[in-house]
């Protein structure tokens, strides 16, 4: 019988499930959490929550095959935010592929095979780069488990390769510039609850890989490829910022919108200080609020109008005003304005890149004014004026729960983010000391 061990840690609140041995290959099974896993199993399962709530009453609700996918997806999403070993990481991630894969191939729009065929092929490629660092890992580590190879000392110079091999499995799925190139169509063409699912908390499985296994693991690679990724996120801050200012695909303005805020996280998560990684988790979850509440209102205006387009919307809050309410208030809470979440987010991600260089901290504080400008817009071209149609139906109830429990979320964390960093900043603390640990071990 296997021996069943369950440890607590008091340094940085991690709690850990294992079988309390390493198997052939260095193979082992841990499930665990630290404070910035709990911050994540709760975001995953909070956001299936929301968009199964959101897409109560669409064609979709009535299907066990959506159901079923999307339970599946939960398991996946809690059995890679809980992994604490290298091999089990990368099931669970490859895992969470295929449930949303077959979501978009029976519930997306018709004849947009040559779209997820992008995404899968994108995803998938990526995704073996970081396999081959993984098992490279093995090379030098005792067995595969997270804590084994946290203090593995790793040559500066395989560790760089390990971390490309991270990089470009994390760079395709969030996506940073230029990997991007098969998220606007994927996020137009998926069902609703798909492009949710996608940009609510898909995308978070590799900002989450990021703090903690490309850089926790890598430490000593980081400043090899730090100024490379900051200007990545950076150029994805402005690229992303001026294409959704000429969108006119309502979906892709957000998508476009989702590709800027990204950028800012990443380059956040690359500077890797304490206030720089507080940011990044906090908006992180701020980001996945907005996410659902942007495209549950695309959605929406989609389902009603029959058409995506800007130029034909107009008038919408005059026909719907609970709608156009609502809508009017997830702009605000996109717009980071103070008491939201994503004012506290982008202040300390934007003072960290500050601190960090210059000019990096001035162009990545124009992501305030630019998104003011696609965001406005958006709302202007298809909420405001005089009405193109002669009816709208209004937000029916679960469509407003949803939009009420973002905006009561956003402003709770707004005024008291110590509830998010409470809980993560014991966690990243342990990664900066363990990551000055391996730096003294590998000199």
């Amino acid at each position: 019988m296997l021996q069943r061990l369950f440890t607590y840690d008091p340094k940085y609140i991690e709690y850990v499930f294992n079988t309390g041995k390493v198997y052939k290959l260095g193979l082992t099974f841990e499930m665990g959490y630290d404070g910035l896993g709990i911050v994540m199993l709760a975001l995953s399962n909070l956001v299936i929550f929301l968009v199964a709530l959101a897409n109560y009453n669409n064609d979709e609700a009535n299907s066990p095959r959506f159901a079923g996918l999307m339970f599946l997806m939960q398991f996946g999403l809690n059995g890679l935010f809980a992994a604490q070993d290298g091999v089990m990481f990368y099931i669970f991630w490859e895992f969470t592929l295929i449930p949303v894969f077959l979501m978009l191939y029976w519930f997306g729009a018709p004849n947009n095979q040559r779209t997820l065929l992008k995404f899968f092929l994108y995803t998938l490629f990526g995704s073996l780069f970081m396999l081959l660092s993984i098992l490279a890992i093995g090379v030098y580590s005792t067995s595969y488990s997270y804590e084994a190879i946290q203090y593995t000392a790793i040559p500066a110079k395989y560790a760089c390769w390990i971390f490309s091999g991270f990089l470009i499995a994390f760079a395709v799925k969030i996506p940073i510039f230029p990997f991007h190139t098969w998220q606007p169509n994927t996020y137009a063409s998926a069902p609703i609850a798909g492009t949710m699912l996608l940009s609510a908390i898909m995308l978070k499985m590799a900002l989450f890989g990021m703090i903690k296994w490309m850089i926790g693991l890598n430490f000593v690679a980081l400043s090899a490829w730090q100024w490379p990724v900051l200007i990545l996120g950076v150029i994805g801050i402005l690229y992303g910022a001026f294409i959704a200012m000429r969108e006119q695909h309502l979906r892709k303005v957000f998508a476009f919108a989702s590709i800027s805020h990204l950028g800012l996280i990443v380059a956040g998560i690359m500077v890797f200080t304490v206030d720089s990684l507080q940011g990044s988790i906090l908006q992180m979850v701020n980001h996945s609020l907005v996410a659902i509440g942007l495209f549950l209102a695309a959605g929406i205006i989609e389902q009603r109008l029959g058409t995506a387009k800007l130029s034909e919307m107009g008038g919408i809050a005059k026909l719907a005003p609970k709608f156009g309410f609502w809508f009017g208030v997830m702009m605000f809470v996109s717009l980071s304005v103070p008491m939201t979440a994503g004012f506290i987010g982008e202040f300390l991600l934007i003072k960290s890149i500050f601190e960090f260089n210059l000019w990096m901290g001035i162009l990545a504080a124009l992501t305030l004014v630019i998104g003011a400008v696609y965001m406005i817009r958006a709302y202007q071209m298809s909420s405001m004026g005089a009405p193109k149609i002669t009816a709208f139906k209004d937000l029916m109830w679960n469509e407003m729960s949803v939009f009420a429990i973002i905006t009561v979320l956003a402003l709770t964390l707004g005024l008291y983010p110590d509830f998010i960093f409470s809980i993560v900043k014991p966690s990243i603390n342990h990664l900066l000391e363990a990551a000055s640990d391996t730096q003294l071990i590998i000199k």
